[in-house]
């Protein structure tokens, strides 16, 4: 027992750590405002120090350009409004919420998830109840705030371990966050600072919101498979039989009513006539959404996947909303997206500070600089691609410890790894993959997530007396299985060279 108590208090002592140091970072923006201030002050000096390098596609000499300077001070104030309102991910992120805010708001994601999770057979309930917590994530927190609780719910009122359901879907919200079946808010705004930090190699590059798609449509059911084991397997087991004071009895949960199944059939009819329609003007050749010299690739309905996922995802919650009375007029459509664009707030402010950062850390040169002298390191350490790969998953994995927002960390991470592996040829769209495993999971043991505090609060419900070490204890083993089954997939994606998604290859080639 001593042995026992010794382990737990050792735990403790590295889970209050890594508490203490992550609350110890300033704000995300605040952040953001320091690493723009560096790299002005590091422009001026490189410039006086004469860093330089060669650039490996066109043989340029590369040199710092001194931001402090008189030229360099001029463009930063002339240049502020046009960064801000220029960075690719704001516009994107923008739009895509005007259509997730109709769907979250008509109440039809909300729908779509009880639906899922409610009428499944017992046996299958851990694998839906995870395979719901991925989908969730087309809708921003709408799988913390209701699959979770309802997870436990559905546990315990069928003679389960309510935490055990709670940990499940816990699992498949957060630490499956970055999978998905279809298009979410995250992939185009990912792809958004991906196409940024490209450009510092590549002024043409393009980075769409689906650079993933293929990808993560196979990690859903790899990571809803892992998350079931894991459940059935170790959580489970070791919570034992729960004997807490909310009995089965005590548990409800409400079953679609009428309204509510009819709106969700007409927005799936919604749903399949705007696919036929997009269908139909792929199919002939000279079809109407093909796109030049009739390519797919190139069609609009890929390079204007936000505008599609608007459309569809508003079109769906229009028609769910007045079907069930949650939308009577206009006027509740307008509020409703106006909600979604309030849960923005934090992110236009961050967003402001970002695009400065990227901005400078492009203008001075110093990303080629620092890309080329990194991929110099690794290419003479010569660890092969995989290794590689491997090393930038823990990468991130650990950033995610003390720092939560992911396009957060992106956004300080692609500016740096994207052109150092485009110089040693391997495509944004391979980076920006690695970062989302590694981003994802750690997500279930990270104090810094910003619900980390809610999922206590769920817990406490069973067990008053679970804290931060209750959570990360019960959901350590979620998080290192995750690693090892998306490692792996990542490896034979790889090795079997199959495009990330349409038209993202593994491999790049630096233009001359």
């Amino acid at each position: 027992m001593e042995q026992k108590s010794s382990k737990k208090s050792i735990l403790t002592k590295i889970l209050n750590w890594t508490e203490r140091a992550g609350n110890a970072l300033p704000h995300p923006a605040t952040l953001f405002a320091l690493f723009a201030l560096t790299a002005l002050i590091l422009s001026a000096i490189g410039y006086y120090f004469n860093w330089e390098v060669v650039h490996p596609g066109t043989q340029e000499i590369i040199k710092p350009v001194n931001l402090l300077s008189r030229e360099g001070v001029h463009r930063i104030i002339i240049d502020m409004v046009d960064n801000y309102t220029g960075f690719a991910p704001l516009g994107i992120v923008l739009v895509a919420m005007l259509g997730i805010g109709i769907a979250e708001q008509s109440g039809l994601i909300n729908a779509v998830i009880r639906l899922l999770v409610l009428n499944s057979p017992k046996h299958m309930l851990t694998f839906v109840l995870v395979f719901s917590g991925i989908l969730s994530n087309l809708a921003s927190d709408v799988g913390y705030v209701l699959l979770i609780p309802l997870g436990g719910v559905i546990f315990n009122a069928v003679g389960r371990h309510p935490i055990a359901g709670m940990a499940a879907a816990f699992a498949g919200v957060s630490g499956g966050f970055s999978a998905n079946l279809v298009i979410g808010t995250v992939d185009p705004l990912l792809a958004g600072l991906s196409q940024e930090a490209a450009r510092i190699i590549d002024p043409g590059y393009m980075v769409n919101a689906t650079a993933n798609y293929y990808f993560m449509v196979a990690s859903t059911f790899v990571i809803a498979i892992a998350g079931t084991l894991v459940t059935e397997k170790i959580v489970e087991p070791q919570l034992g039989k729960y004997s807490g004071e909310v009995s089965q009895s005590d548990e409800s949960f409400d079953k679609l009513n009428s309204r509510e199944k009819k709106g969700l059939l007409y927005a799936t009819v919604t749903m399949f006539v705007i696919f036929g329609i997009a269908i139909a003007g792929l199919i002939p050749d000279n079809g109407f959404f093909r796109g030049e010299n009739g390519g797919l690739l190139n069609s609009p309905l890929i390079k204007g996947v936000v505008a599609i996922l608007l459309i569809t995802a508003g079109a769906m919650g229009l028609v769910y909303g007045f079907i069930t009375g949650a939308f009577k007029n206009d006027s509740d459509v307008m509020n409703g997206m106006a909600k979604s664009m309030k849960t923005l707030a934090t992110y236009l402010v961050l967003v402001f500070f970002a695009a400065q950062f990227v901005a400078y850390f492009k203008w001075s040169n110093l990303g080629i600089i620092l890309a080329v002298k990194g991929a110099e390191t690794l290419m003479s350490a010569n660890i092969g691609l995989i290794p590689l790969m491997i090393l930038f998953i823990i990468l991130s994995a650990t950033i995610n410890m003390l720092m939560g927002s992911a396009s957060a960390k992106w956004a300080i991470l692609a500016p740096i790894f994207i052109p150092m592996f485009m110089i040693m040829g391997y495509s944004p769209e391979l980076s920006q993959v690695v970062y989302r495993i590694g981003d994802s999971v750690t997500n279930v043991i990270s104090p810094m997530m910003s619900f980390f505090a809610l999922i206590i609060a769920f817990v406490q419900k069973y067990d008053s007396k679970a804290g931060i070490g209750t959570i990360i204890s019960t959901m350590l083993p979620y998080s290192v299985v995750f690693f090892i089954f998306w490692s792996l997939l990542l490896v034979a994606w790889i090795l079997l060279g199959l495009p990330l998604g349409p038209g993202a290859e593994i491999n790049y080639l630096l233009p001359k």
